[in-house]
């Protein structure tokens, strides 16, 4: 009798169990994240931004948005660099402001659906986010 009711017990509450689809691609994630870094220019209202990849860098390395001629991109914002962003195809996620030295350090957190791109597609979106005056030291191992 009580087999029975066990049974009768599980069969129950196993009728609202249900799987959930795997919609994420082939290594398991279907978004590459960046983190951009907001500090005010000294004696300015605009804000320079570095970007973090989850790139290798060395200490001191400058690591700005820089557009296709390598000079470094300036925004009047940090809402200005989301709009940029925005328009690259990049979604907010997060967003907090530590306090160095009496200056605010303002990190977002940015995410881009990869899904739907190809593996050229994801190519060309990794080089439009280079961070270094020339493509080709990352060739020379500068």
């Amino acid at each position: 009798m009580k087999k029975l009711i066990v049974l009768a017990l599980v069969v129950l509450f196993s009728h609202n169990l249900f799987a959930q689809e795997n919609t994420n691609s082939k290594n398991g994630d279907s978004y590459i994240y960046c983190e951009i870094l907001g500090t005010q220019k000294f004696l300015s209202n605009k804000v320079t931004v570095n970007v973090d990849f989850g790139q290798n860098t060395r200490f001191g390395e400058d690591t700005r948005l820089r557009d296709e001629t390598g000079k470094v991109i300036v925004f009047n914002s940090m809402v200005d660099a989301m709009n940029w962003m925005g328009g690259q195809g990049w979604e907010f996620v997060q967003a907090y402001v530590v306090t160095v030295q009496n200056q605010n350090v303002y990190h977002w957190l940015l995410k881009l659906d990869i899904k739907y791109l190809s593996a050229e597609e994801l190519e060309e979106v990794k080089a439009m986010f280079k961070t270094k005056r020339s493509v080709n030291t990352e060739v020379s191992g500068l």
